[in-house]
């Protein structure tokens, strides 16, 4: 088992931190952000993911995994460095690695023996060259050292056991003595037949965004042709059962609703695009999918519009659901914030409620009400909207509901409410694809 280094202690380096100490390896989690390891020593886990807190307790307790903001000590001391840094969108839609190159450089100038440097964090293909030549740039005493691009595939809500379970590990490495350093960091993993996919750094840079954009399509497919369903009188959730029962396309991501959102696809998307125009390349696939995720949003205001007759101003409406999917607190390119700031460009008061990402959404949108229940956001509410799929949202008791509201009127954007029960108490409703 390896000394292993993690710098960054965001989603994708604390989750990758802790699973890969729980497969037996001694890692040092490292991260500028004096605050978080603060925080982190303390016991406290700064994001919502579940099972995290569980994971990190155990291997803490273990000595397997510490945290550190001491970065240049951290890459010293070990045998593979993992890259868990943000790469956020840019202005022209690519993706930022400024933040990458910037540890690539403090890497440089740190390394004291041979490592494997590995990039976790989501990167455009070429990015693995940009960072081999950083650190040869700052590597004045020439000291040995590899490259892999290791993507992560890490669902949020479901990152941990993904992370532990993987369907597969790719590795994208050019030399005998990296791979065999990986194949031992993760060997819990190889001896249990999880397949290891040894390819080039580029074709593993690519895998990762084709896999994502890939996914992406399938949602705007499938909101689509929910859309669609919508307009003739069809069953969405009857279509998508014959559809994910052919085991050539499987039910994975055939969910409709207002459109994806995240961390991931949106921008993956986006940078995947970017890159191919770099090599007069078009993506019409894939630019059909951003083109549709975004009509989504405004499909689902008009929905709220019609169900409202036009007269919005001055209305009281509850959105349940601000995060982006359920078991998670972020709410980076959530649907919820096109539609909330819409309905405050209408004039309409808003009462929101999410059982995890209030504090993430009040830091983006700080002027509306926050609720600490589903009961108080949409008490004497003229209407409700569910974006967010929570179990808490469909159990909901929607006789209580009724009560709760100063008119029954529901916008279910994630098709979790039973329609028997909406007719049977007389609620004005709609959803995507279930008329």
């Amino acid at each position: 088992m390896k000394k292993i280094t993690v710098i960054g202690t965001g989603y994708v380096g604390l989750v990758s931190g802790a699973g890969i100490s729980d497969f037996g390896n001694n890692v040092c989690c490292s991260d500028i952000d004096k605050e978080k390891i603060e925080l982190l020593n303390k016991g406290e886990i700064p994001i919502y993911e579940p099972s995290l807190d569980e994971l990190v307790n155990r291997n803490v307790k273990s000595k397997r995994l510490i945290f550190s903001n001491n970065v240049e000590d951290s890459v010293q001391s070990a045998e593979v460095i993992f890259i868990a840094v943000g790469t956020p969108e840019d202005k022209t839609g690519n993706a930022d690695i400024t933040t990458i190159l910037e540890v690539a450089e403090l890497i440089g100038k740190n390394l004291n023996n041979y490592k494997v440097i590995c990039t976790k964090s989501t990167v455009p293909v070429g990015t693995g060259k940009k960072i081999i030549d950083v650190i040869n740039k700052y590597n004045q005493n020439n000291i040995e050292f590899d490259y892999c691009s290791n993507p992560e595939f890490l669902r949020e809500g479901k990152a941990v056991s993904d992370f532990l379970h993987p369907d597969r590990v790719v590795l994208g490495v050019a030399s005998k003595k990296a791979y065999d350093y990986m194949k031992d960091v993760y060997r819990t993993l190889y001896i249990n037949k999880t397949p290891l996919i040894h390819t080039t750094i580029e074709t593993a840079e690519m895998i990762k965004y084709a896999a994502n954009a890939f996914l992406a399509l399938k949602i705007s497919y499938i909101n689509e042709v929910a859309n669609l369903c919508d307009e003739i009188g069809a069953d969405i959730n009857i279509v998508t059962e014959a559809l994910g029962s052919d085991g050539r396309i499987s039910p994975k991501f055939l969910h409709p609703g207002p459109g994806f959102g995240g961390s991931c696809f949106p921008k993956d998307t986006k940078a995947l695009i970017h890159v191919a125009k770099k090599y007069d390349l078009d993506m019409n696939t894939i630019d059909a999918a951003i083109k549709t995720n975004n009509y989504q949003r405004i499909r689902m205001f008009n929905k709220i519009e019609n169900l409202l007759e036009g007269n919005l101003k001055n209305k009281k409406i509850a959105v349940l659901g601000l995060a982006f999917k359920q078991e998670t607190d972020d709410v980076r390119e959530s649907a919820a914030i096109d539609i909330i700031l819409e309905l405050i460009n209408r004039e309409v008061s808003i009462k929101a409620y999410d059982p995890v990402a209030n504090d993430s959404m009040k830091k983006l949108i700080p002027d509306i009400e926050y609720k600490l229940s589903w009961q108080s956001a949409v008490k004497e509410c003229d209407a409700v909207v569910i974006m967010t799929e929570w179990n808490e949202f469909r159990g909901m008791n929607l006789e209580e509901l009724k009560e709760l509201m100063f008119t029954p009127i529901i916008l279910d954007t994630r098709n979790i409410l039973n329609i028997s029960e909406l007719k049977r108490l007389e609620f004005k409703f709609d959803n995507v694809g279930r008329k």
